[in-house]
């Protein structure tokens, strides 16, 4: 109990410093004692630029960090694979498709974007399924397929894009230039969807277990994999259609939570949520302020850290 009280301080300590450090790093300095005492001044110009172009920013980072992490801990549990990522098996890819195609090609549907994406995610994670389901689930057939499904999606994207549809924030992140709209987006859907994940978490402790033992003591298996796969693929489309696809943030985030908080989805789900807002945030500000005035993406730097991770975590098991 000490080490989870200790891990939740720390985490939330982190977390709240390196939102005022990006609030006040990058073209426009401010110190913390400036920030806190211009913070409600509404004449003072340098506030109201950090207000308008950086709390956006921050704002999205922190709840796709938070969304994406928490997906990867749902389908983790639905699928018995610590593997299983929203950008790992195509559910993102999926997303960033149908949202590339509305954007692009239908942009008077622009306002059903959201849905869209959803629509996308939902069809690769039930292709996944399908396709890797036999007398059960196998988690290395589960692994495969959504690696596959994740290729024919890409590959679609890469066709729109070679047909003249713009690329930019569909198949990368992009967390430069958020508004005050993309904020409404992401934390209206981000928070349903982090809220029904707290929800669900007996129902991911019990999946853990086999589906024969879920079973025997009258728990409908099926019908729990279905339900959160679905608040999965909402998490993971929420995070795409504002802050482009980031991978490895589900396999990193989930597996540091569980080594500092245990298996207790009760307890995992929250902290995963925190530790992945403060990753991405942390990221997306060191790409921003390492380099300046060239950006490195977050995505460019997740991929960095969590491509040596997967080997760690393939070696390991």
């Amino acid at each position: 109990m000490t080490k989870k009280i200790i891990s939740f301080t720390a985490v939330t300590v982190l977390l709240a410093v390196t939102i005022i450090y990006a609030a006040t790093t990058g073209s426009i300095q401010m110190s913390f004692i400036d920030f806190i005492k211009n913070f409600f001044d509404a004449d003072n110009a340098d506030m109201a630029a950090i207000k308008d172009l950086r709390f956006p920013r921050i704002i999205v980072a922190v709840f796709a960090g938070a969304a994406l992490s928490v997906a990867g801990v749902l389908l983790q549990a639905i699928m018995r694979n610590p593997l299983a990522d929203a950008g790992f098996i195509g559910i993102s890819a999926g997303a960033a498709f149908t949202k590339l195609f509305i954007v692009s090609f239908v942009p008077t549907l622009f306002f059903f974007t959201p849905l869209a994406a959803f629509i996308g995610g939902a069809l690769a994670c039930f292709f996944v399924f399908l396709l890797s389901w036999k007398s059960g689930l196998n988690p290395l057939k589960l692994i495969l397929v959504g690696i596959a499904i994740n290729a024919v999606f890409s590959g679609l994207t890469e066709a729109m894009i070679s047909f003249g549809a713009s690329a930019t924030g569909a198949i990368t992140s992009n967390l430069t230039l958020k508004t005050w709209d993309d904020v409404s987006l992401i934390v209206t859907y981000g928070s349903i969807g982090l809220l029904l994940a707290f929800v669900l978490y007996a129902s991911c402790n019990v999946l853990v277990l086999s589906d024969k033992t879920a079973k025997s003591v009258g728990f409908n298996v099926t019908g729990a994999r279905i339900l959160i796969a679905t608040v999965a693929v909402l998490l993971a489309a929420a995070s795409v259609v504002v802050a482009g696809v980031i991978s490895f943030v589900g396999i990193l985030v989930p597996h540091i939570a569980r080594r500092l908080v245990g298996y207790d989805h009760k307890v995992l789900i929250p902290f995963t949520a925190l530790l992945g807002a403060f990753i991405i945030l942390l990221a997306d500000t060191l790409g921003r302020t390492m380099f300046s005035p060239m950006e490195v993406p977050a995505s460019t730097i997740m991929a960095i850290i969590g491509g040596p991770f997967l080997i760690f975590l393939l070696r390991k098991e």
